[in-house]
């Protein structure tokens, strides 16, 4: 059954589609890797991958890309991607190497693959939104084979920075003020931003103790480019365009005063990556 929360997030993504490959894409951590790459090398040597809300298909090309002569035969990997938005699926198919992709619209309380389909499953700042948590585990079990490996990113806050924190005080007034069409359904399950939620979600579905690892995505930019970033939140995805200038403009005016010599402004963000292992 969809829930308040899907339908929201299929609305918001039929609006702006590509939102967070637009907000993060550019973003690198200490070793150079993107967050999307980070999760692309942890399925090395996985030939069935699933791309958990695949979105616009970013991690599916890269995951193509690696995966290029995997598979027997020369036929690559075996990838499918599942979202809710029919129009970041739209944005997926014309990705180099996703067209040959199974992307299905669908929830990931009911996926609609085969028990043990895959060997490998990844998810990239969605796993957190996801309502019915245990359903959600119970899910990626069944289609996971035994061995198979999860893979996620979650949204783990500002990285200390002061761009995120800038804009989480101007808007905050903002979202306070707000009658209630204008305020967005609590999302997902705070349990899966720490490691002993993870654990407490996973493990009864059959997986092993979550590795965790915090790592600090450097999203330092153009005032474009880390406007684009920290605006990038569901919470303001209701709000008119008059509202959002009026926040946009008092944000870049504010964070002018801290900005690097050549314009760019600091911007970092915190991301968890957990990797489990189905027993």
């Amino acid at each position: 059954m969809t829930t308040e929360q899907e339908v929201f997030l299929r609305m918001f993504h039929a609006s702006h589609p590509a939102v967070t490959a637009r907000a993060m894409s550019r973003g690198r951590a200490a070793d150079g890797r993107s967050s999307y790459a980070i999760l692309r090398d942890r399925m090395a040597g996985r030939d069935r991958v699933l791309d958990l809300a695949c979105g616009d298909g970013l991690l599916l090309e890269l995951l193509a890309e690696a995966g290029e002569g995997q598979g027997g035969g020369g036929r690559g990997r075996e990838l499918a991607g599942l979202d809710l938005s029919a129009e970041e699926l739209a944005l997926a198919r014309r990705r180099p190497g996703v067209g040959r992709a199974d992307l299905r619209v669908g929830r990931a309380q009911q996926l609609p693959f085969q028990d043990g389909q895959f060997d490998g499953c990844v998810s990239h700042m969605a796993l957190m939104l996801m309502s019915d948590a245990e359903q959600v585990a119970a899910e990626l079990a069944r289609v996971l084979e035994p061995g198979g490996v999860l893979a996620a990113v979650l949204g783990g806050g500002p990285g200390g920075d002061e761009a995120y924190e800038r804009f989480l005080r101007l808007a905050r007034p903002l979202f306070d003020a707000a009658p209630a069409a204008k305020r967005i359904p609590l999302l997902g399950d705070r349990r899966l931003r720490s490691r002993e939620g993870f654990d407490e979600v996973f493990g009864p579905a059959g997986f092993g103790p979550a590795e965790w690892e915090t790592v600090a995505i450097d999203l330092t930019g153009s005032p474009e480019q880390v406007w684009e970033t920290v605006s990038g939140i569901y919470d303001l995805g209701l709000f008119g365009a008059g509202a959002t200038a009026e926040l946009r403009a008092r944000f870049e005016a504010e964070s002018a005063a801290t900005a690097l010599p050549d314009g760019r402004i600091p911007c970092v963000m915190r991301v968890h990556i957990a990797t489990v292992r189905r027993g």
